[in-house]
């Protein structure tokens, strides 16, 4: 029996386990891209893999090997083998890895969780600590346990000492696995003086002077910390209406709009990120035309999303082309009566134009408000899909649905286990939290709302066959969140039979009809953002926006992104070639690649290739076992209409959708994401995925 070394040196100078399966698993790799048969690549391996371990064997009797002695092992022994081309392949993807740890190097971060080179920019410009001299100080390994040690803490009110570190390290293990990811702020300061982990607020608003900049003040607050914000504008009285105090006239709600987006703008986040806000006002107020139009000015409101908060009514009205009543908010009086259609079409134009602003369905949300004896929602966070009243809270994070993928097949198991113990983790949130405001902690520990929601849909979707487009997408997600939320709600009641029901649970809709709840609601869907790029998935439930694209994030800064899993199947065919990336990029589909098979074109559509129609059935269907609200952004193409967006917008209510959102490409100048022209070579910030081939596509690495 050959006697292997024990131990392998890294490239770190750390040791590692000498596993002789690693060297199979690359020598197949190798092979099978270069042979395209699995049969031949299997015995090819085991041959070449017998002549390496023999080598190693008789070469590292009593020394220990690195893990470049064994690479070097094995190109002779493929070269010796007379296996040229594989060989060939080989060397390549050597180079290809080394030119990746010589950039990654540079940015100052060990890397101790193999990331691609996109997460550690994301993580290194936001989420890793920094010394006061701005080095960084931890590794995205070093980051997860800071998380997890710090939210497990929580768990000390309920268990053992014991078990609150078997949970610490199951919390580790799910993050570190990319399985699962809190929202930033939690990644950001959990385990920090800061300990602020909430990324959703909603502040109320009054009809004064001194509650309405207390808001600001407060928003202030929130924002440092990393949260986003959302505000019902309506309560404010319009413009031109007498403030009795002084016998002058009120300048109106948008003007103080304005004050909440110079407040943003001066405010960055830990130094990291700027703050995100909603503005909603209802359909009926008097200065509902001056909101609608507010975006139509490049640059104005930039830290604000809009939505108008429609009631059945008023959709009503629209499609019967008939008369509404604006009414005014102090007095309770009608103050002009309008045409609705009028304003819906006025809505339509400016969300054709600017992507703002969006509906929220204000009825559909308050017939499924699970605590309407505490009050009414009138409001929702930044991205509209949690459904918050005044003061409260919630803690968001998303599960991996790629990484529940195994051969071919959803890992049903798998993913029941990673939503209880992420209801585990949010549930524990709310306890070790940091509050910016008493307020804000009594209504969030009464409510407990938390939103376990999910991202790399799209990616699912790719690993089992399934396009975006076809019927059986729409199915699979009603199934999937299906499974979700009733696996959420149950977890959550398992958790309240240990550490109790949440205190107004005796005002939910729950009371008399279930013996325990902890949690007011469960389940939210985000847009994910930077967390699916540290995970290296599709972001929340959208189709993939191109294949091969630019994103700008984190102000300002751009990564350029291939798809790793076409990217892989291209390569397994012996199709992949500068050409078709570069094509792909430009055009934002490979439907029109004549070099691209077939089924390949069915299964990686992108956002462009997917009829509005299909992109809100998809919402439709997450958004009918979402107990909050789903983000979702309905794309359409540079030559959509505004008659298009008003269908869009009837058809969601008609869905029970609880809001909408869409956005025509090319309607803003700086849009998150891009296809059809390289980095720019000065942006500092920019860093492209190197090709195989050539390096960079552009030339050079920004970093």
């Amino acid at each position: 029996m050959k006697k292997f070394p024990r131990k392998i040196r890294k490239r770190d100078n750390t040791f590692a386990l000498f596993e002789p399966e690693k060297i199979e698993k690359a020598l197949f790799k190798a092979t099978l891209g270069t042979l395209k048969d699995k049969k031949e690549a299997t015995a090819i391996t085991r041959l070449v893999a017998k002549t390496v371990l023999e080598q190693v064997a008789l070469q590292f009797k009593t020394r220990i090997p690195t893990i470049e002695n064994i690479q070097d092992i094995v190109e002779d022994a493929l070269i010796g083998g007379g296996f040229s081309a594989i060989a060939k392949n080989y060397i390549l993807y050597r180079k290809e890895h080394s030119d990746l740890r010589q950039t990654k190097s540079l940015f100052g971060i060990r890397d101790d969780l193999k990331l691609p080179i996109n997460s550690l920019l994301v993580l290194r410009k936001r989420y890793l600590l920094k010394d006061d001299r701005q080095n960084i100080v931890e590794s995205p390994g070093d980051l997860f346990h800071r998380v997890a040690r710090a939210v497990s803490q929580a768990e000390l009110n309920f268990t053992t000492e014991q078990e609150s570190r078997d949970v610490e390290e199951a919390f580790f293990r799910m993050m570190t696995s990319l399985e699962f990811m809190p929202n930033s702020p939690t990644l950001m300061n959990a385990g920090t003086a800061i300990g602020q982990l909430s990324a959703c607020f909603v502040l109320p608003i009054e009809d004064s002077l001194e509650h309405i900049f207390e808001t600001v003040k407060h928003t202030a607050l929130i924002h440092r910390t990393g949260g986003g914000t959302g505000f019902d504008f309506s309560v404010i009285r319009p413009r031109g209406d007498m403030v009795s105090t002084t016998k002058g006239r009120a300048s109106g709600p948008v003007s103080f709009m304005s004050i909440f987006n110079k407040t943003t703008d001066v405010i960055v986040q830990g130094g990291k990120r700027r703050g995100a806000n909603m503005g909603i006002m209802r359909c009926d107020h008097p200065d509902i035309f001056d909101f609608v139009e507010a975006k139509l000015k490049d640059g104005d409101f930039s830290n604000f999303n809009l939505s108008v908060s429609v009631t059945d009514k008023f959709i009503d009205a629209v499609k019967k082309n008939g008369s509404f009543d604006l009414i005014a908010p102090r007095t309770k009086k009608r103050v002009r009566t309008i045409k609705a259609k009028s304003l819906f079409d006025l809505i339509s134009f400016s969300a054709w134009r600017t992507g703002d602003p969006g509906l929220i369905f204000i009825d559909e949300i308050n017939r499924h408000n699970p605590t309407p004896k505490v009050g009414e929602i009138a409001a929702t966070n930044p991205c509209s899909e949690v459904l918050l009243l005044p003061y409260e809270s919630c803690n968001l994070a998303s599960i991996n649905l790629s990484s529940m993928v195994r051969s071919n097949t959803i890992d049903w198991k798998k993913l029941e286990k990673i939503i209880c113990l992420g209801i585990r983790f949010l549930d524990d949130v709310i306890e070790v939290n940091k509050y910016p405001l008493p307020q804000i902690r009594d209504i969030t520990f009464a409510n407990r709302k938390i939103g376990l929601g999910v991202m790399g849909f799209a990616d699912m979707l790719v690993k089992l066959g399934i396009s975006y487009n076809e019927p059986k997408a729409k199915t699979l997600a009603r199934k999937l969140m299906r499974f979700i939320n009733m696996t959420s709600f149950k977890a959550s009641q398992e958790l309240a039979v240990k550490r109790g029901s949440f205190p107004n649970m005796e005002k939910s809709v729950f009371y008399k009809k279930n013996k325990a709840v902890r949690n007011a609601t469960v389940n939210a869907i985000a847009p994910t953002g930077t967390i699916s790029i540290i995970a290296g998935c599709s972001s929340g439930i959208e189709p993939l926006f191109s294949l091969s694209y630019t994103r700008n994030v984190m102000s300002g800064t751009k990564l350029f992104e291939i798809h790793p899993l076409f990217e892989t199947e291209l390569k397994r065919r012996g199709v992949y070639s500068k050409e078709i990336m570069t094509l792909t990029r430009q055009h934002g589909t490979i439907q029109n690649i004549s070099k691209i098979p077939q089924d390949l074109k069915k299964v990686f559509v992108t956002s462009f290739d997917v009829a509005a129609k299909q992109h809100l059935g998809i919402q439709a269907a997450f958004q009918k076992h979402t107990d909050n609200s789903v983000s979702k952004t309905i794309n359409l193409p540079y030559d959509a209409t505004a008659d298009d967006v008003r269908n869009i917008y009837l058809a969601a209510h008609r869905l029970k959708c609880k809001g909408i959102t869409i956005y025509r490409y090319g309607s803003k100048a700086n849009q998150v994401l891009s296809f059809g022209s390289e980095p720019e070579d000065d942006e500092q910030d920019t860093v492209t995925v190197p090709a195989p081939d050539d390096g960079c596509f552009s030339g050079k690495c920004n970093l």
